[in-house]
């Protein structure tokens, strides 16, 4: 397995673009690629809400395996074609890699991260550093959601504060992602926990992440989104929590779509992946649906959202 490791083959994906439309090609890839973004101005690394603090054109790149080179190339082309309909960008491009130890450098990059007060995101080749935190094993970059962005963190601590408010026996997680915010829960109490995603790879990896996380049969992982969860198609078409971490645009299709609803009377909805600027579109969403925000959370330019719904 080790020599397999070794043999796989890796495509770079980049493009270099201006500083100012850095942000909104970073936030469009988000998530499509296996191990991440980086955004780099020379030899600076930063993520895309870093930009500001450097000057002159930003190059962001990222890896995939060379056998899914069509699937990853279509999602990139798809997502930046969408962008060319509202800003002049350049083409990207499409390199192949020698042959390495992808895993063993990638690996390196990563350390635990203390998440709020409970929480530590744990690389799962690593052991907890600290006893007195719960830990989340996570294979970083395998999907969206490894606890090294702002919109991950967010999530995981306004989960945190709303489960130590006030207990709840049921979640869904709506973009599961790694299936981090579901095992967060899990480890927090939360009984039983449905995640659900649209890409199958990331139910997968979701699955892969709870067996790591020794996580008990109340936690299940299914394809879909709002519509497949009212049809009650899965274990909740409701629940008194819901947790979602997908960008604002994607938040305002989902609540056109039934997202308010999959939240009982009374319950609670955290959101993240959105940037300050977006926050008054979500929240006049929430209002319209009867909801009521509780509290936010922000760092640098993304918050997080807690709202309550309120019953007539």
């Amino acid at each position: 397995m080790n020599e397999n490791k070794l043999e796989q083959k890796w495509i770079e994906f980049s493009i270099e673009v201006e500083q100012d439309m850095a942000d909104m090609v970073g936030n469009a890839l988000i998530g499509i690629l296996p191990a991440g973004l980086v955004s780099e101005r020379i030899f600076e690394e930063v993520f895309p809400h870093e930009l500001d603090q450097v000057s002159g054109p930003i190059r962001i790149f990222g890896f995939y395996p060379e056998e899914d080179d069509l699937l990853y190339r279509d999602r990139i082309l798809k997502a930046l074609n969408l962008l060319k309909e509202k800003i002049d960008l350049p083409g990207p491009v499409f390199s192949a890699l020698e042959n390495k130890n992808w895993t063993a450098a990638w690996q390196e990059r990563y350390q635990p991260i203390p998440v709020g007060d409970r929480l530590i995101v744990v690389p799962s080749w690593l052991e907890n550093p600290d006893p007195e935190k719960v830990p989340i094993f996570i294979d970083p970059g395998m999907a969206f959601g490894s606890g090294t962005h702002e919109t991950t963190r967010l999530a995981l601590a306004m989960l945190e504060a709303c489960l130590t408010e006030q207990d709840h026996t049921e979640m869904i997680d709506l973009g599961c992602g790694s299936g981090i915010l579901s095992i967060a829960a899990a480890k927090l109490g939360v009984e039983k926990v449905l995640g659900v995603d649209t890409d199958p790879e990331a139910i997968r990896i979701s699955k892969e992440n709870a067996k790591k996380n020794n996580l008990k049969k109340g936690s299940t992982f299914h394809p879909g989104s709002v519509q497949e969860i009212l049809s009650e198609k899965y274990s909740l078409p409701r629940a008194s929590l819901v947790v979602s971490n997908i960008i604002a645009p994607i938040l305002e299709e989902l609540f056109a779509e039934g997202l308010g609803d999959i939240v009982t009377p009374e319950g609670h909805l955290v959101l993240s992946g959105i940037l300050e600027e977006q926050l008054p579109v979500i929240i006049n969403c929430l209002e319209y649906r009867d909801f009521e925000v509780k509290k936010t959370l922000q760092h640098g330019d993304w918050v997080a959202v807690h709202a309550e719904k309120i019953t007539a």
